[in-house]
């Protein structure tokens, strides 16, 4: 009775949160900092990915498609293979592709007469690692062709515990695009699969279109192996001008690892969270030394499996963006497995997953710049900096003498790692000498204990 009561409630903000998002949704099973939330709260469901999942395949009416790389539920979540037969007695088409080298033992839970697919089990196949959901695709109405997608499997300690993502986009474009993806696997567009037609891997092709207006929101997807996501993923990151994060999995292709470090170089502030697993691969070699202690290996229970990228979420003016789904950043996913990728360019979107993204970095003993904070708290004539950029010095001018002696300045560099230059004080003024510094950008965090700004320096050499 508790879970359906917070589960009603959860639902009725889910309604609220839609109409403010308009037709892109987002969840974390991690708890999330709404502190850092630009207007629109991220959402933490607390052991209600199972929950939420049947709410959606509960309003299907016509169709659902699903490619999901595993499924194993247990008595811990709520039944899906409950209400995938029921939605089956009532009438929907359902179609359910599966990795055929990977365990997916309540696949035998469903109704005998719902026809699946397992995906290849050749050597020279990879995986079947999507974990996509198609809900109404061909519906006329506007409101009900669904995709469900992002970087959980269907099992308990995906649903539960693993750090994961789930991001739901409603719209019939996009819908198709992910119905044409699935039909190509399927092999055609019946009820059965048609084997002797069925493409996976590095057999399919790019036969879909890649770029949708969602709702005024341009979104990007792309399936894999046939699309080339890596050079989209590359391309993201360079599209940084402020400030970049990533969570990932499994992390072992060097190209992506150098075009974070090019950032960087550009003074990009960049953080990232890694699983253990990744750690003995040459990208955590490669950033490791860049980015310090703003690098992280995930040592919290469980996988953390999420696959997201988001870049300038404090800049809304460079176009924030996400970059989420299946698709791990290494070679099986770009050459040889069946993945699922979507780009996001929407600067709300992008303050939703930084707000996950906050909550996980520091849940690891991490430290970020909260970028925006910066003049958030204070009059521009409370504080001045001057010269900036710089040479030689800076001097911070407190224009309120009544804080001077309260206020307290620690910087640091584009890594967050702190920086110890010789700090003096003249009357209601802090000098700073910077000639020992390397030139580049650094942040000043300034704490008068009755506010918190962070302002930009540049040193010059």
């Amino acid at each position: 009775m508790k879970k359906i009561t917070v589960f009603i409630c959860l639902w009725l903000y889910t309604l609220i949160s839609w109409s403010q998002t308009q037709k892109i949704i987002a969840y974390f099973n991690r708890p999330v900092n709404n502190e850092v939330s630009t207007g629109i709260n991220a959402v933490y469901l607390d052991k209600l990915f199972d929950d939420t999942l049947i709410a959606y395949i509960n309003r299907a009416k016509y169709t659902i498609d699903m490619a999901i790389y595993s499924f194993n539920e247990s008595e811990e979540v709520t039944s899906i293979s409950e209400a995938i037969n029921d939605a089956y007695s009532r009438g929907v088409a359902i179609r359910w592709i599966y990795n055929g080298s990977s365990s997916n033992q309540s696949i035998q839970l469903l109704n005998s007469n719902i026809n699946t697919l397992a995906s290849p089990t050749s050597g020279s196949y990879g995986l079947m690692h999507n974990k996509f959901m198609i809900i109404d695709a061909n519906s006329n109405d506007s409101n009900e062709p669904t995709v469900w997608t992002g970087s959980t499997n269907w099992t308990t300690a995906q649903l539960n515990t693993d750090v994961n993502n789930i991001i739901i986009i409603q719209d019939k474009e996009v819908a198709l695009a992910y119905t044409t993806e699935f039909n190509e696997m399927w092999g055609g567009t019946g009820l059965a699969p048609d084997i002797e037609n069925s493409k996976f891997g590095r057999f399919k092709t790019d036969n879909t279109p890649h770029t949708f207006n969602v709702d005024g929101t341009t979104v990007e997807v792309y399936f894999s192996p046939s699309d080339g996501t890596n050079s989209k993923l590359q391309r993201a990151i360079g599209s940084a001008n402020t400030d970049l994060y990533f969570g990932i999995y499994s992390f072992t292709n060097s190209s992506d690892a150098d075009s974070i470090v090019n950032r960087i170089q550009q003074d990009v502030y960049t953080a990232g969270i890694i699983d253990p697993t990744s750690q003995s691969y040459p990208p955590f070699i490669t950033l490791s030394p860049v980015m310090g202690d703003n690098l992280i290996k995930d040592k919290i229970n469980g996988l953390y499996h999420n696959k997201i990228l988001i870049v300038d979420p404090s800049n809304p003016d460079s176009d924030p963006l996400v970059f989420t789904g299946s698709h791990n950043w290494s070679a099986n996913a770009e050459t040889k497995n069946d993945e699922n990728t979507v780009i996001i360019h929407n600067a709300t979107i992008a303050n939703i997953y930084y707000q996950s993204f906050y909550q996980n970095f520091t849940d690891e003993g991490g430290t970020l710049i909260n970028f925006s904070d910066i003049n958030s708290n204070s009059k521009p004539s409370d504080i001045a900096i001057y010269p900036n950029p710089c040479n030689e010095f800076t001097t911070i001018k407190i224009n309120d003498p009544s804080i001077f002696n309260k206020t307290e300045i620690i910087m640091y560099d584009v890594i967050g790692k702190k920086v110890f230059p010789p700090i003096s004080k003249n009357y209601n003024s802090f000098v700073i000498d910077t000639k020992q510094l390397s030139e580049g950008l650094y942040f000043l965090r300034i704490n008068t204990f009755s506010a918190i700004e962070i302002k930009k320096l540049q040193v010059i050499k």
